[in-house]
């Protein structure tokens, strides 16, 4: 594995973006949204499942959390100015990109957005649009999303109350506490995952996320329970929705729902899998289908 470049992106409204790079300079770009909360970081197994696929590793870190500049207001759809100038700074016309969790929505978004420069994207574990019809939302999730996501469309600023314990929490947590600080939306499955390089990473992540404060988060919360700015129905990008059934952060019904309404679509639902479990064990199989995938 090559070392990870660190880069700060302008921005034309005066925002910096925060991104890492890695892999071959000209290996095609995959541009990879990181779940909510989180950040840009090294995530070894990342590293070096793109790597051996001669992919040029892009990991960037959303307005608001890490080193990037917060985007008050932003909707879902406004990632992709972020993401154009993340591409044209590294001199690449057309990526690969993928979302896990909360980035999910952010890489349908360059699908929607973006189709003359995305060659196929994926979701990992990515929550559908709130009011999505015949879907119950939080039917399936753990106690603290059940109380997030709800609280974030009916009050922010109870929101936000209600987040600055858990980032006091997350922001110093360690490996060995994520499950106890996160029990109610971590199931077996994904328990024994992290057990792996994935609780250093996970703690790691909440660390950066929160250098600048809890607003990555609230801006994250806010825009996905508002509507995302774009038709899933107009996607004519190669999409595979990945999602596991043992998964109390985003549950199965999300994968579902989004395979029957993301034109075209290719559906991975895995009942083997849970929310971290899928990220942890999948990653060279997502790749492959990816750029298997991908138009040319």
């Amino acid at each position: 594995m090559g070392p990870q470049e660190r880069v700060r992106i302008p921005l034309a409204d005066g925002r910096t973006l925060e991104a890492l790079v890695s892999g071959p300079e000209d290996g095609t770009p995959f541009v990879f949204h990181h779940g909510s909360p989180g950040a840009a970081l090294r995530f070894p197994a990342l590293v070096a499942e793109t790597a051996e696929r001669g992919l040029r590793l892009v990991t960037y870190s959303r307005p608001g959390f890490g080193g990037s500049t917060r985007h008050e207001g932003r909707r879902v759809a406004d990632c992709i100015g972020d993401v154009a100038a993340l591409a044209d700074h590294l001199g690449a016309e057309r990526f690969l990109t993928a979302g896990w969790s909360g980035g999910g929505p952010h890489a349908l978004a360059c699908a929607a957005l973006l189709p003359e420069r995305v060659l196929g994207a994926a979701t990992i574990a990515g929550v559908a649009p709130y009011e999505a019809e015949e879907l119950d939302w939080t039917e399936g999730m753990g106690e603290d999303n059940r109380v997030e996501y709800p609280t974030a469309a009916r009050d922010p600023e109870e929101l936000l109350r209600w987040m600055r314990p858990q980032v006091e929490t997350l922001s110093a947590i360690s490996a060995g506490e994520v499950v106890r600080a996160l029990r109610s939306v971590i199931s077996d499955v994904d328990e024994a995952s992290l057990t792996t390089e994935l609780g250093e990473v996970l703690a790691r992540s909440f660390h950066d996320a929160f250098a600048n404060g809890p607003w990555g988060w609230y801006d994250d919360d806010l825009a996905f329970v508002s509507p995302w700015g774009f038709d899933l129905s107009s996607i004519r990008v190669p999409v595979t929705i990945w999602q596991g059934q043992h998964d109390l952060m985003v549950p199965f019904a999300h994968g579902r729902w989004l395979a029957k309404h993301v034109a075209g679509a290719r559906a991975e639902l895995r009942p083997e899998h849970g929310h971290l479990s899928l990220a942890a064990d999948s990653l060279g199989e997502i790749l492959d289908d990816l750029v298997a995938h991908a138009r040319v």
